[in-house]
């Protein structure tokens, strides 16, 4: 019998921890939604995103201004690992890492099945121009500021 190579591609073929780290990070989508800054509800658990994101990321481009360096001038900044991103419940529902990761596809505007890094953006599923830094403000401004994204659920539905 002969082995034939798997015709699909690498995302539905491999899983997370079989990917080269290539694969992996051309997962990300751009969104820029885990650059956002999140607070947590003390009685319920409950996590809220906002609209402000971190102070390294970009949100004209929904890049990270220094990506390489990210996690020594943000401590705590998380860096996603395939081992570990189905444990970060809080990633948005519509990350490609955490789709893949509970064994769903990719959604239609994904830049690998579109051929576009844009489309993302052009879709409205990213939070580009939408945000603003977290330099400057207090925590009571940041409660003023939770937000519901495209593509994810409000915060009553869990």
């Amino acid at each position: 019998m002969t082995d034939f190579p798997d015709s699909r591609p690498f995302w539905e073929a491999k899983t997370l921890t079989d990917m080269s780290a290539a694969e992996w990070e051309s997962l990300c989508d751009g969104c820029g939604k885990c650059c956002l800054i999140r607070l947590e509800d003390d009685e319920t658990g409950q996590v809220h995103t906002t609209d402000v994101h971190c102070k390294l990321f970009d949100n004209k481009t929904c890049l990270c201004s220094d990506y390489p360096r990210r996690k020594e001038k943000v401590p705590d900044c998380v860096i996603l690992k395939p081992s570990t991103v189905s444990a970060l419940k809080w990633m948005p529902r519509s990350c490609a890492y955490r789709l893949l990761s509970e064994g769903r596809p990719l959604p239609d505007w994904h830049h690998l099945l579109t051929g576009d890094r844009d489309t993302i953006h052009d879709r409205g599923m990213s939070v580009q121009d939408g945000t603003i830094s977290e330099v400057g403000l207090s925590d009571d401004e940041l409660l003023g500021r939770i937000t519901v994204w495209p593509g994810e659920p409000s915060w009553e539905d869990g």
